[in-house]
Parts: structure tokens; C-alpha cells; sequence
């Protein structure tokens, strides 16, 4: 059986942030498909990578990275907002 796991997401995604400079001159602003450390396809929306990856590959089975040219492709900061109603 050929599974995809946590262990896998994380590798691929250390190899997206590594090679983060050197894929954003190569594909531009694109979604990146990435599974075992290879693009599988760059694609202009998440909807069109999951939909030209649907036959071939599983969902799950490969991590979608955002390549926008600086590093908030792969941080995240998460506020938290106090509404007074």
C-alpha cells in the first residue's frame, strides 16, 4: 500500500521552503503540487491542482504550496480579535 504520511507532508514541505527562492524563479506566482521532494504541476488556483491532479493522484497524497515571491507562502500569523458586542 502506498501511503502519504505526516512524516511525508513535512519532507516535502522542508523541500519547498528550501527551494523556495530557485521555484519561484522557475514557475513564477503559481500553486505548487508537491509529492516526495518533485512538482508534480504549477497551476494558477488550489481548484485547478486538485482538479488536473484528480487522476492521477488521490487527495492527500501530495501537499499545494502558494509561490508568491516572498515568504508568506509558508508563515502564517494567526490573530486573535476581541469583538465587544
Amino acid at each position: 500500500m502506498n501511503t502519504y504520511t505526516q512524516e511525508d507532508r513535512n519532507s516535502d514541505f522542508d523541500f519547498f521552503v528550501k527551494n523556495y527562492q530557485c521555484l519561484f524563479k522557475q514557475y513564477g506566482h503559481k500553486f505548487l503540487a508537491i509529492k516526495n521532494k518533485q512538482v508534480l504541476g504549477s497551476y494558477s488556483t488550489i481548484a485547478d491542482a486538485i482538479h488536473q491532479l484528480s487522476d492521477n493522484y488521490k487527495p492527500g497524497t501530495y501537499i499545494i504550496q502558494e509561490c508568491n515571491g516572498d515568504d508568506s507562502a509558508y508563515k502564517v500569523s494567526i490573530m486573535r480579535l476581541m469583538i465587544k458586542g
